[in-house]
């Protein structure tokens, strides 16, 4: 709840002043004087001309005076030019979608933080509606074609599974295939001649006392390490990216449109729609975080209504209305999420231009 205090009109501090100067004696006798001069000054200056004239005033009009004829032409081209009129700003936001292409629309009354033409996945033959097939619930005013999650969820890392030998396993797995190295060059000498025997190095030769069979692709000799699985402590399952986007309630909308594309609304990117996107998704936020923290939950399907004020330096100047079908708990709880998120942001030239330096905003906060 918010109060507005009006200051006193002009008017009333000089009445207030005058009241208590004519209360006073020496300040009565003053202005008494000062009116008696004004007033004498007045008469002067009207008086005046009538007695200092000298020579008599005539109502007939001079014979040299005669009427004097001009003409006025108008060139034809003012008439035949035609000024077009500068078409309106659009005046409706609708929410856009992030995954949406960056495409201006031909023709639109509709604005949004960034530029998206009118699409949904399955096209509709013959279907010329200016919002995309959704189905959802009746009587709401909703104005997105996206739901998602404005808070990321904090992914927790899955646990490492410890891996130990499996002696099971370990017999049947495929043992490497080991060659010792060779021995060392054995000479002979004698009287007619000299001899030398040297040893080849055979393939996977290693320095091992042994010659061991086996393939020479194996892995691990002799091992098989495979991680231990608990059933009674699974591995974290993964989650599926969510839209960085605001939560939100479809409005039921049967016929849509005959372009194929990711759903969204025909829209033109101002200030304004860039303004209201970053606005309301501090107040979702801050919603969301007042309802955390009071530990509590509206009834379902009540809906609150708040209707304030906004100027151009981003704050609110007043509560003017608020509708609520909820409990207390619930409607204070928008009202908060207004109110301490504010102020906003200055308005950029073009808002002013287009606004004025104030304007009336209605939110609609459902419970669901």
């Amino acid at each position: 709840m918010t109060h507005v205090l009006s200051p006193p009109t002009p008017i009333a501090t000089m009445r207030r002043a005058a009241v208590r100067m004519w209360k006073d004696d020496d300040s009565r006798s003053v202005l008494i004087g000062l009116l008696a001069v004004l007033v004498v000054h007045l008469l002067l200056f009207g008086l005046a001309p009538v007695f200092l004239r000298s020579q008599p005033s005539s109502l007939v009009a001079r014979k040299d005076m005669a009427a004097r004829d001009f003409n006025i032409e108008i060139a034809p081209e003012a008439f035949n030019k035609k000024v077009m009129p500068k078409p309106a700003p659009p005046s409706k936001y609708v929410e856009a979608n992030p995954n949406a292409p960056e495409n201006v629309p031909d023709r639109t009354n509709n604005f949004s933080s960034r530029n998206s033409q009118l699409a949904q996945e399955k096209p509709q033959a013959d279907a010329h509606n200016d919002t995309p097939q959704l189905t959802g619930k009746k009587d709401i005013q909703s104005n997105q074609v996206i739901s998602g999650q404005l808070t990321k969820p904090q992914e927790s890392a899955p646990p490492i599974p410890e891996s130990v030998p499996n002696p099971a396993k370990a017999e049947a797995a495929a043992r490497r295939m080991q060659n010792p190295l060779s021995g060392f060059e054995k000479s002979k000498e004698g009287d007619e001649g000299f001899g030398s025997n040297i040893g080849k190095v055979p393939d996977q030769a290693k320095p091992v006392p042994n010659k061991v069979d086996g393939t020479s692709d194996a892995l691990v000799d002799g091992q098989n390490n495979e991680p231990v699985i608990d059933p009674r402590h699974p591995q974290a399952r993964r989650s599926l990216e969510h839209q960085q986007t605001r939560p939100a309630i479809f409005r039921d909308n049967p016929i849509g449109t005959a372009n194929i594309g990711v759903a969204a609304y025909d829209a033109k990117w101002s200030n304004y729609g860039v303004y209201l996107h970053k606005m309301m998704e501090a107040i979702q936020a801050q919603w969301e975080r007042i309802l955390i923290d009071s530990h509590t939950e509206p009834p379902s399907g009540t809906t609150v209504t708040v209707k304030f004020t906004l100027d151009s330096k981003g704050k609110i100047t007043e509560i003017l209305q608020v509708e609520s079908t909820s409990t207390e708990q619930g409607k204070q709880s928008c009202v908060s999420a207004i109110t301490l998120t504010a102020p906003y942001g200055d308005w950029t030239d073009d808002m002013i231009a287009m606004l004025g330096n104030s304007q009336d905003l209605t939110f609609v906060f459902y419970y669901e």
